[in-house]
């Protein structure tokens, strides 16, 4: 028994191990990877995993948990300025892609019903591959990725409409009560959409920062997992694309302060179960039927990619996309989806189609998932070529660099300090705490906050600190702030850091990590105290001010001098006491020098009154 539970695992992980590096070193990208490694494990060539069910099944939860973390990056104001070119190209391309596909069975002879039902699996597109190959280019904030991801999403929102026509459009079964279900089926779709949204308005910050005060990393993890099979479960229960939910939930969660920290925790889990998915399809891909039905199944692959690289070329010119970004909007778009897989197993149940006709279809969106690197690679060099007849040069639009961004680590008084300033120049800041009482506060007031622990590397990675300028480790924690330099100075050596010491030791510790901006947080408060005490003796304003600038100088190069010595506590004391005689001496010998300049100036006054009155 332990041997079997351990089999699986193993197999899965040596494959993608072994297949995945191979397929990238090949440029073919970790799709075609994932695909060729699940092929090769499947039963039908090598059979080291069995035919399961449940793979498949858990496999579409990377699906979900990448929609999740794309709905955490899209605020609500930006999802409805998309409104349009969701519903209106997105409904171009679906219905579009359809009708082409369409036209092509009816003229070869096919019966109308099952002509419409292949036509609307086939249009569908692979949310996975499109989205894993926009975040392998860095293509998500272009025009291309954010015109596939209005496309992609409008396929998700018609899921429901496509699987309510199956059984309406059947040859057998019950035709009386078709349309009552229907209508049942569109109202539950409708009760767990808004379910989502207003729930997750009502209930989901408050949850998570109850979640977040009990300052338990594993179990907001755990929250975070549940947020995303809680809400997949409910669409699924109702008949909609789970991978749907997951990204409502994403976007009721795009403007919060825990969006960091929940892009944090479910990345390794998306990646992982993500590359479990496209094993499982390698593994789905049904050679015999290939075999059996060659024909069949390579007509249906070109004309599935024939017609959907028309409509979709069309498409792209008509929505101006840039013309260096078209073959990705094209390719990526041009396979089929998972979604097929659906539909055609609903029409096998209701008899529109057979096992045979199943299987083949179910090849030829496998196939097309493989292709689609290939596909890309070749739309790149057409792509190219086509640049340099037109003389211009083979160059990426990409957007400008955004101005390099501020991270501030903790959210206490000392960072909010430093936050206010920035905020009244003009300079926007990522701030980073874990305190869920505190990030709600100043959320009210209007400040971005992000719930996270800033010691972790990969949640410093979320909030841009690969490409941002400034750290400021404001937070009162040494051990923490002695570990973020760490990090920062081994993993971002751009970043110029700026710190808070708690007291000498920590000023030391940060020196030694090569942090030369550091702000002791009572030396300058404990200064201006003395000012006022030294002028609430007597002395004038401006020789208190002075004496406190020579302390802070004084003080200062000392502390530069004790640095290299700090491991040697005996030499460390003698530079200490040594320091202050010497600062002592200084400020007596000043007052001894002001005190005979007085003296002195009182002579001079005195001869000149005692000359005025004998004259």
């Amino acid at each position: 028994m332990t041997g079997h539970w351990l089999t699986l695992p193993l197999v899965f992980l040596a494959a993608a191990v072994l297949a995945v590096p191979l397929a990238r070193y090949l440029r073919l990208g970790a799709i075609l990877g994932y695909l060729v490694a699940g092929l090769l494990i499947g039963p039908q060539v090598l059979g080291l995993v069995p035919e399961s069910n449940a793979i498949p099944e858990v496999a579409e939860l990377g699906v979900v948990l990448m929609l999740f973390l794309v709905g955490l990056e899209l605020e609500p104001k930006r999802l409805w300025a998309m409104r349009r070119p969701i519903f209106g190209w997105g409904s171009v391309q679906l219905l579009g892609c359809a009708a082409a596909l369409t036209a092509v069975g009816l003229c070869l002879g096919y019966p109308w019903r099952l002509t419409v039902v292949v036509s609307l699996g086939l249009a569908m597109s692979s949310t996975a591959v499109a989205l894993a190959v926009m975040a392998e280019r860095n293509l998500g904030r272009t025009t291309a990725g954010e015109s596939i991801l209005s496309v992609a999403l409008l396929q998700d929102i018609a899921a429901i409409p496509v699987l309510a026509l199956v059984p309406v459009l059947a040859l057998s079964g019950a035709h009386d009560d078709g349309h009552g279900q229907t209508w049942l089926a569109a109202a539950k779709a409708v009760g767990a959409i808004v379910t989502i949204i207003f729930g997750g308005r009502l209930l989901l910050r408050p949850a998570l920062r109850w979640i977040a005060q009990s300052k338990t990393p594993e179990i907001f993890t755990a929250a975070a997992l549940l947020l995303v099979l809680g809400t997949a479960a409910l669409m699924h229960l109702v008949g909609l694309s789970m991978a749907l939910g997951a990204f409502l939930a994403g976007v009721l969660l795009a403007e919060s302060e825990y969006r960091r920290e929940l892009e944090t925790d479910l990345e390794p889990f998306k990646g992982l179960l993500l590359g479990l998915f496209f094993i499982a399809v390698g593994m789905g891909l049904d050679l015999h039927a290939v075999a059996a039905q060659p024909l069949f199944v390579l007509g249906t692959l070109v004309a599935l990619l024939v017609c959907k690289i028309a409509v979709l070329v069309a498409m792209s010119r008509a929505m101006r996309i840039p013309l260096v970004e078209r073959p990705a909007f094209v390719m990526l778009l041009a396979q089929g989806g998972e979604f097929g897989f659906v539909v055609f197993q609903l029409a096998q149940g209701e008899g529109i189609i057979d096992a045979a006709q199943n299987s083949a279809l179910v090849a030829a969106i496998a196939l097309s998932l493989a292709l689609t690197p290939v596909l890309l690679a070749g739309g790149d060099r057409l792509m190219s070529r086509k640049l340099a007849r037109l003389g211009l040069k083979r160059k990426r639009e990409e957007a400008p660099p955004p101005p390099s961004p501020i991270i501030i680590a903790g959210s206490g008084r000392y960072g909010q300090v430093i936050g206010r300033l920035m905020r009244a120049n003009g300079l926007q800041a990522t701030v980073l705490d874990h305190d869920a009482e505190a990030i709600e506060s100043l959320r009210r007031f209007g400040w971005t906050v992000y719930y996270g622990d800033a010691t972790r590397l990969d949640l410093l990675k979320s909030a841009g600190a690969e490409t941002a300028r400034i750290l400021v480790i404001a937070i009162d924690d040494i051990a923490q702030s002695i570990e973020i330099a760490e990090l920062a100075r081994e993993h971002f050596p751009q970043l110029a850091l700026v710190a808070r010491a708690r007291n000498v030791q920590h000023y030391y510790r940060l020196r030694e990590l090569g942090v030369t901006h550091i702000e002791r947080e009572t030396f300058e408060s404990a200064l201006l105290s003395a000012r006022s005490v030294l002028e609430l003796t007597g002395m004038e304003p401006h020789a208190a001010r002075r004496q406190a600038l020579r302390f802070k100088r004084h003080n200062l190069e000392l502390l530069e001098q004790m640095v290299p010595l700090q491991r040697d506590e005996s030499a460390l004391i003698a530079a200490a006491k040594l320091g202050l005689q010497q600062f002592d001496q200084l400020i007596a010998a000043e007052r001894a020098a002001e005190e005979s300049h007085r003296k002195a100036q009182r002579t001079v006054w005195e001869k000149h009154d005692g000359t005025g009155t004998a004259s």
